[in-house]
């Protein structure tokens, strides 16, 4: 209430502006807002990846991820990418809950079935530098308005990563993140988890997020993104 609260009084001092055109009186104006280019056409019901043939995509079908499915709202260009980047590394931290209310009009982010809401984590050092997790902040707007509780501590980073690249093959990008997650049982046990990040490249991050999750006794886990990288 008091966050609400002193935003509402900082608006009034300070009017927002679209953080993509500068105009208007919002966060992200109708006409910015509806030039976002949407995760749309044939996919990968599982990964969300462009899948002409429908169905399950090769990798899917071959070696299955943690998660149950993965959804993105939009494809991660345009204004997707620089509002994604604008909330990651200029600190515009109140892009969140405009992202997240976008997110929720493009993708069920939580279904009848769902007890948790669950952010990727970010590893210590790197959220102490930043000052912030992003996931975890799209995800406490999006627990918010699902009605579901949220919970930042269900799983860890342990291990600090390297960047993770398309061009790396598959195995290569399993390997750097083998182990890099680890979930609290007594947090996730017979849970039925949602699992939030910013943006997905490979998806190999939350495949090896989903499998610290499922490792830990979670029933079930899916992924919900504001944007993936095609």
């Amino acid at each position: 209430m008091l966050e609400r609260v002193s935003r509402a009084a900082l608006d009034m001092l300070f009017p927002p502006q679209c953080a993509l055109c500068r105009r208007g009186s919002a966060m992200l104006c109708e006409d910015c807002a509806g030039d976002l280019p949407p995760a749309a056409g044939r996919r990968c019901p599982r990964c969300w990846m462009p899948q002409p043939s429908g169905g399950l995509c090769g990798h899917c079908r071959g070696a299955p991820p943690a998660f149950a499915s993965l959804r993105a709202a939009y494809v991660m260009d345009g204004g997707a990418r620089r509002l994604a980047h604008a909330l990651k590394y200029d600190g515009m931290t109140a892009l969140a809950d405009v992202m997240a209310g976008h997110m929720g009009h493009r993708v069920d982010v939580a279904g009848a079935d769902d007890d948790l809401v669950v952010p990727v984590p970010l590893h210590r050092g790197r959220e102490r530098s930043r000052g912030y997790n992003q996931a975890a902040l799209l995800a406490r707007e999006l627990a918010r308005a699902a009605g579901l509780p949220f919970d930042g501590r269900a799983v860890r980073r342990i291990r600090a990563t390297a960047p993770l690249v398309k061009a790396m093959s598959r195995d290569e990008r399993r390997a750097i993140m083998r182990g890099a997650f680890k979930a609290r049982p007594e947090r996730v046990e017979g849970r039925r988890i949602v699992l939030i990040d910013d943006v997905v490249t490979t998806g190999a991050t939350l495949d090896a997020c989903a499998g610290a999750l499922r490792a830990a006794g979670a029933a079930s886990v899916r992924c919900v993104t504001w944007a993936r990288a095609d």
